[in-house]
């Protein structure tokens, strides 16, 4: 007699902004048998996916390689590496992901500065430009693309502000990289987080990274203490220099287990490796031109279905991100229950909000391998039927067909 049921979770198909449906090629290459972290097949296989990452990012910096861990841990790696305490920090916050890069940094003991936007909307430059002259921060931190809200927030000039008073630019691209632009080079950006379960359609597990000489020399820098080559807070640097204060997610290290040296930092999370390269091998068969595109395709057709259900967009329509949708829950209908209906009688999965948006807004991500016409059909006919049998007053129909007149 079994203790435990065998298991068999039920199939799903997945249109929240994250977790998404995974590639069956990806998942095949997870059942792939084990090599050892050391062994010279399986690191050439790192090697690989750091060049993958390189083009994903579209840089060409050295250094381009996953943190084992959820996306969190790349958010935390890089500001853990590159903020001391004291140092001040600045984060425009618009939605809840703008608070978590908070919440670190001053975990970090950093001197955090917020600027903060009404949900929905974003910065304009000369927001952003006027805050960083008038705090002159050590790093300014920011979302480039916001999930809570479905805001993404533009990028361009803001690294050249940075670069004229000697801050660090990071950006969080958990939930753009693989499905919007991230052009990291030519927006001058120092440091990039990146994660597998959204637009690249790879199990949650690992967070690529990747940043510039810029942000290694401060690495470094700091690593020297770590070693005993540097006091902590003398030896003539100013200001002061702390060690690195993780020891799991110091980058200063992790970049010596990926470069040639392999220098032993922590056993490699081998599976998880073979589906990062997998399924960025997907993402660059396809063309990062050609992915974009997609998704931009299947965002109109969703937005037209939404549209034709006599449903409002929630949100700055300008800023809005290509692979999430909000939509603003219409009165006197239970957002959850309308979600329950969809699991329980679709299969489909949705997602509510957070904070000031929860039980407001429905949120649909068109993500990677989640980002299809097959799902955007799904998705809206099922949606239509489940307001319908909410009491929601619609014509029936009107959706899918609006949808499909944009796909003809």
């Amino acid at each position: 007699m079994k203790a435990y049921r065998d298991l068999s979770p039920s199939p799903r198909t997945i249109m929240t902004p994250g977790p998404v449906e995974v590639d069956p090629r990806v998942l095949r290459a997870m059942s792939f048998p084990i090599l050892g972290q050391f062994d010279p097949e399986f690191t050439a296989l790192m090697n690989e996916t750091m060049g993958m990452l390189r083009k994903l990012f579209m840089t060409d910096n050295e250094w381009a390689y996953p943190v084992d861990g959820t996306s969190r841990s790349g958010i935390e790696a890089v500001l853990v590496g590159l903020i001391e305490p004291g140092d001040k920090v600045l984060v425009p916050i618009y939605g809840r992901f703008g608070h978590l890069l908070t919440e670190i940094a001053k975990r970090c003991g950093a001197e955090v500065v917020t600027l903060e936007k009404e949900w929905g909307y974003v910065f304009d430059l000369a927001e952003l430009e006027s805050a960083i002259r008038q705090h002159r921060p050590k790093l300014v931190a920011v979302v480039h693309g916001e999930t809570s809200t479905g805001r993404i927030q533009p990028l361009e000039g803001v690294g050249q502000v940075c670069r004229e008073i000697d801050a660090l630019l990071v950006v969080d691209a958990v939930a753009t990289i693989g499905g919007i632009e991230v052009a990291t080079d030519r927006l001058l950006l120092d440091a990039v987080i990146g994660g597998t379960q959204k637009c690249l359609s790879v199990p949650a597990g690992m967070a690529p990274v990747t940043y510039n000489k810029r942000a290694e020399a401060k690495l470094l820098r700091r690593k020297k203490i770590e070693q005993g080559l540097l006091p902590p807070g003398v030896g003539g640097v100013n200001p002061p220099l702390h060690p690195i204060q993780s020891n799991y997610l110091d980058l200063s290290q992790l970049q010596d287990y990926w470069s040639p040296a392999r220098l032993n930092h922590h056993t490699e999370a081998t599976s998880m490796l073979y589906a990062l390269r997998e399924g960025l091998r997907l993402v660059l068969e396809e063309g990062l031109e050609a992915r974009f595109a997609r998704h931009r395709l299947h965002e109109i057709a969703l937005v037209a279905g939404l549209e034709a259900m006599g449903l409002s967009l929630y949100g700055d329509p300008s800023c809005k991100m290509p692979v999430v949708t909000c939509i603003e829950i219409p009165p006197g209908i239970d957002g959850e229950s309308v979600r329950a209906m969809l699991l329980e009688q679709f299969g489909i999965e949705i997602a509510s909000s957070f904070g000031p948006l929860k039980g407001k807004i429905w949120r649909i991500g068109t993500m990677g391998y989640s980002c299809s016409r097959r799902n955007v059909l799904l998705a809206l006919g099922a949606l239509e039927a489940s307001l319908i049998r909410h009491g929601h007053q619609l014509e029936a129909g009107l959706a899918v067909q609006a949808a499909m007149d944009v796909y003809k």
